[in-house]
């Protein structure tokens, strides 16, 4: 091509990149000051994220920041409560995913999010583990999750458990460890339902797993998160299954002194499971402040926002792959090489198949 066309082709390309950045920049700009306008944004939350938010305030002073938090069930109480009395209160949902999926997008009162990102740091997929933004909801336009921790759900007593032992789930199915497992109860809904997920899901394991543990091991099962943790401790019981250590206290516990830790899931030729834990967040419809909904929401998926969520949220690692990792406890960090199974996205939600296993070997065999 002639010198002179490929200045000609040179010039449209600079100039379109140019005016694309002055679009976003003028939209930002545009939407920062209705933000300020509006002087507030009301997030509902749980505690979390108070001192993220705390960074964001610094940042943008005329706009305060309102939380309301608690546990997911509350909260969803909460919100469905004051739209049913025609108040609109809220502008931003981060927590867990269940609360978000089965109350607010079940009962469609989200407003889609994915138009919402602005920063081009946002909207670039490839700062995202995986070269996307994972989405939990049938349409990936309402569910946005930017935690990605590496999760373990089996836990043993460090007195009695040689962990190198274990390198697959199905050493958990070895006779000699029947009658000596302590679980959560399988039918309890939220606090299994992860771990049941991945079991369900991974090609290796499956339904056969998930019928074998429950029928062939003889589990004893509990509700109670602080009889559970007791009896590992103790060596009643010297592993545990189907138990999420945040959960039931055993990081808590081990940093106390108890002789008890969780297996490196990362180790497992299955692989592991990939929990967003509190790290979604959602837009709601006929949100009273959504300029400024739209400058947290960004500022929260920025660098900025998710290298403060990582440092106060405890325990997190962000989906973002171009921030630091020093400050991620090495138990949730995720590792190079190892085939996670991301719980999110629409096959996730539908825990019916698992349910029926539970209905057919579980419950017949109480």
């Amino acid at each position: 091509m002639h010198l002179r066309c490929w200045l000609v082709v040179a010039f449209w390309i600079f100039l379109g990149a140019a005016v694309a950045e002055s679009s976003w920049q003028a939209e930002w700009h545009d939407t920062l000051k209705a933000a300020e306008e509006e002087g507030r944004v009301v997030l509902y939350v749980s505690d979390v994220y108070f001192e993220v938010f705390q960074q964001f305030q610094k940042k943008y002073p005329h706009i305060k920041v309102t939380s309301v938090t608690g546990r997911g069930s509350q909260i969803a109480q909460r919100v469905m409560a004051e739209r049913r009395a025609g108040k609109y209160l809220a502008d931003l949902y981060m927590g867990g995913s269940g609360t978000l999926y089965n109350v607010f997008y079940k009962g469609s009162v989200l407003s889609p999010i994915k138009r919402m990102l602005m920063l081009p740091e946002v909207v670039d997929e490839s700062k995202w583990w995986g070269g996307r933004h994972i989405y939990h909801d049938d349409e990936s336009r309402y569910m946005l999750a930017f935690n990605g921790n590496a999760q373990s759900y089996f836990s043993y007593n460090t007195k009695l458990v040689d962990p190198k032992k274990f390198r697959s789930y199905w050493d958990f199915l070895d006779p000699a460890w029947k009658g000596k497992i302590v679980s959560y109860d399988p039918t309890m809904g939220g606090a299994v339902s992860g771990v049941l997920m991945f079991l369900y899901k991974n090609p290796q394991l499956g339904p056969k797993f998930i019928r074998h543990i429950l029928t062939d091991m003889d589990l004893r099962a509990t509700r109670d998160s602080r009889q559970l943790v007791n009896w590992l401790a103790v060596g009643k019981y010297p592993l545990a299954a189907l138990v999420g250590p945040n959960r039931a206290g055993i990081y808590k516990a081990r940093e106390q002194g108890l002789p008890i830790n969780t297996f490196d899931s990362q180790l497992f030729k299955e692989g592991g499971p990939l929990s967003t834990s509190n790290g979604n967040v959602a837009f709601f419809d006929q949100a009273p402040h959504p300029n400024a909904a739209k400058v947290a929401l960004n500022w929260l998926l920025s660098r900025e926002g998710q290298m403060a969520y990582q440092k106060f949220g405890y325990d997190k690692d962000s989906l973002r792959i171009d921030i630091p990792k020093d400050n991620v406890p090495p138990r949730v960090r995720r590792s190079e090489g190892v085939d996670y199974l991301v719980l999110a996205g629409p096959g996730f939600k539908n825990m019916e198949p698992i349910n029926k296993i539970i209905r057919e070997v579980w419950r017949k065999k109480k």
